[in-house]
């Protein structure tokens, strides 16, 4: 599906090849970021988790669950990791706002040295209204505004800096959007307005379409697989972007969409959610979709309890994992779609009618399934190794988002 032509570009502020930003190590504490506390030197890495809630984002350390610091943030808020070991983008009504966790690993030669500090909201923001979806690809971090169509290409190392001159331009007409910076320079973007999105368009570093279809209704989501493979999930299937290559895997239903994802460097599986229910309000998925970017095809495999769109994730070597509404972590092989384990760790659930309202959520991290009830007010540890409960501990709020660094 290629066809070259002119993408209309509202607004450029910088070249997409990003020249104009400087470079330096993204661990650096810089007088944006760091508070008034002197940092204090670590033996080793520590890994940090942020938990959103009405009024705030909680800080804890992620081996104890203890509470590291507690920040008030107006308004219903989203989280999401800049991919950096370090911060967490704060989706905030106006735009992304930096929250520093307060930990990083300075490299020194053949060996690092690790530090934390207290967590801080950061004053560094990017984009504008109704922030939307956050990739990190690539050694770059993509945003996207759904309220102005901005698309926002950042260094990881600006983070640190507190450097807002990210390389931007603006989409012909605002959309819930996602975007893509590739190594290359080119950006993979979807195509859309207000009322429809139906596909994506490859643009170069001057923002000239290489590439493009619109045989994808209700884009949604991304993910990417090993070799540079990228995904982009439709109401009748997925697109799998290689190169300038679009090719588009239809589902084995008429509706069948695939939306939320989840990818992993080393393996050409993504993980995928499935519903097939075109009048529903609110679907209680049974099936997901594992999608092999390297043949072309996506399995369809059935699913012993129903999930949402925060219980998908990926283990360490590329496991399927998703936490059901039956309060169970399963584990799935990716390339056989068959189940691997299952790890009992909450008590079942129902998806709420709204999607901004808590629910369950997992991230994984360094081999760590963590489980957020915002019912019981807990957070669990699970190795998914084992299925062995590390830690679990009580929360102070109703959680929402739940999203790590690994310091």
């Amino acid at each position: 599906m290629r066809l070259p032509g002119r993408f209309p570009i509202l607004f450029v502020a910088l070249p997409i090849a990003l020249t104009a930003c400087g470079s330096t190590d993204a661990s650096e504490p810089t007088p944006a970021t760091t508070t008034a506390a002197a940092p204090v030197e670590q033996g080793a890495a520590t890994p940090r988790l942020a938990l959103s809630y009405d009024g705030g984002v909680l800080v804890v350390d992620a081996a104890s669950l203890e509470p590291v610091a507690d920040i008030p943030v107006d308004g219903f808020i989203r989280l999401n990791s800049a991919d950096d070991g370090r911060h967490v983008f704060v989706s905030e009504s106006s735009g992304f706002r930096v929250l520093d966790l307060g930990t990083w690993t300075r490299g020194h030669g053949d060996h690092g040295h690790y530090y934390t500090a207290t967590p801080q909201l950061t004053d560094t923001r990017f984009g504008g209204s109704e922030p939307g979806h956050v990739v990190p690809h690539d050694e770059r971090i993509t945003l996207f505004s759904d309220g102005t169509g901005q698309v926002d290409v950042v260094k990881p190392a600006d983070l640190a800096r507190g450097d807002t001159n990210a390389a931007s331009f603006t989409v012909p007409q605002p959309h819930h959007g996602v975007a893509v910076y590739r190594a290359d320079g080119t950006v993979v973007v979807s195509v859309g307005d207000e009322q429809t999105r139906n596909g994506i368009a490859i643009l170069d570093a001057n923002q000239t379409e290489i590439a493009s279809t619109t045989a994808c209704p209700g884009v949604h989501g991304e993910a990417a697989a090993v070799g540079g493979a990228l995904t982009f999930g439709c109401e009748d299937g997925i697109l799998v972007v290689r190169g300038n290559d679009i090719r588009k895997i239809a589902s084995p239903d008429s509706y069948g969409r695939i939306g939320n994802q989840a990818g992993h460097d080393d393996s050409p599986i993504v993980l995928g959610d499935y519903k097939t229910d075109a009048e529903a309000e609110l679907e209680r998925p049974n099936r997901f979709s594992l999608t092999d970017t390297s043949t072309g095809t996506v399995r369809i495999i059935p699913f012993p309890a129903s999930y949402s769109f925060r219980s998908l994730e990926r283990g360490p070597r590329g496991e399927a994992v998703i936490l059901g509404t039956d309060g169970a972590l399963y584990v799935y092989d990716p390339i056989g779609g068959n189940q691997i384990a299952r790890h009992p760790v909450i008590d079942a659930w129902t998806e709420p009618d709204e999607w901004q309202s808590p629910m369950p959520n997992v991230h994984v991290q360094d081999g760590v399934a963590y489980v957020a009830d915002p019912v019981a007010r807990t957070l669990t540890a699970v190795d998914l190794g084992t299925g062995e409960q590390r830690t679990k501990k009580d929360m102070p709020h109703t959680t929402i988002e739940l999203t790590g660094v690994s310091g």
